[in-house]
């Protein structure tokens, strides 16, 4: 096992006017790891990008030693039963990871999807391996598989439900989770009892192995637990509170796992978020 090292702690980071301003905004607030969008996060637009300024953006962030993410578009949905969509959700994927090796990314953040309801779960399920194994065939960025707050028909919101996800796929070496933390608050994890943190990455461990948690999503909740509503809040003003931070970051499944924020706010709220959580996982 790995020595253990501080987790890096940063945030999503916008990116609009360039990578240029979205270097200064990670400078401006801290950020031990990045997160970014490569293209419309809420539409099927996409951006070819520019191989100079990819290049450039790859360097700055490898000589800062700021492990880097791409967050796919929130429209992605391998279990839709509507053609297009599918067709558009490979598309997407697809580009994210050419983007995502582009600029050195670790890794490309993809939402479980679900079924829609009408739809049999189990045709969606094989649907999901028909058209995302492929995706991963060759080298290039992990797929990190993100289980979302257990709205409609989700395919995997709770980490119990990551196990029969993986199978389907083949537990294929390029895949990972992005653990939400407000996503699994919602989904009915009770993060916010004492040992909830840990019971829950306990069981993480169990459905799909150790290791394969690659990133959190460090984000606290507006609504009460089991709401199935993705509302973030910023660290310690939500309904799950600072100290389960503390938990998550003792947990061996975080062992050198980066951290990023995607809590409401301007840069200011969110360097107070990255240094707060600096400050739980150094308690």
């Amino acid at each position: 096992m790995p020595p253990r090292k501080p987790s890096p702690v940063g945030a999503h980071v916008p990116v609009a006017g360039g990578w240029l301003k979205a270097l200064a905004y990670a400078e401006e607030i801290g950020a031990g790891a990045v997160q970014v969008f490569v293209s419309n996060p809420r539409g099927w637009a996409q951006s070819p990008g520019d191989p100079a300024k990819d290049e450039e953006f790859r360097g700055r962030c490898e000589d800062a030693g700021v492990p880097l993410f791409v967050h796919s578009p929130y429209l992605v949905n391998f279990g839709s039963p509507t053609e297009a969509t599918l067709r558009k959700s490979v598309d997407a994927v697809a580009h994210s990871l050419a983007r995502g090796a582009a600029i050195g990314a670790r890794g490309v953040v993809v939402h479980a999807g679900s079924c829609v309801a009408g739809a049999h779960r189990d045709d969606a399920m094989l649907q999901l391996r028909e058209h995302l194994l492929p995706l991963l065939e060759g080298d290039g960025p992990d797929l990190l598989i993100e289980p979302t707050a257990g709205g409609g028909q989700a395919l995997c919101s709770t980490v119990q439900e990551l196990g029969p996800y993986f199978e389907v796929l083949d537990d294929h070496e390029r895949l990972g989770v992005c653990l939400d933390t407000c996503h699994a608050f919602a989904a009915g994890h009770d993060l916010a009892a004492p040992g909830g943190m840990k019971k829950t990455l306990d069981a993480l461990v169990r459905a799909v192995g150790r290791g394969r948690l690659r990133l959190v999503h460090a984000n606290d909740s507006k609504d009460p637990l089991g709401s199935l509503r993705d509302r973030h809040e910023s660290i310690g003003a939500g309904r799950i509170g600072k100290d389960p931070f503390v938990e998550l970051f003792r947990h061996p499944a975080t062992r050198n796992v980066p951290v990023v924020v995607e809590t409401p706010g301007d840069a200011t709220g969110h360097r107070a978020d990255i240094d707060l959580l600096r400050s739980l996982r150094d308690a």
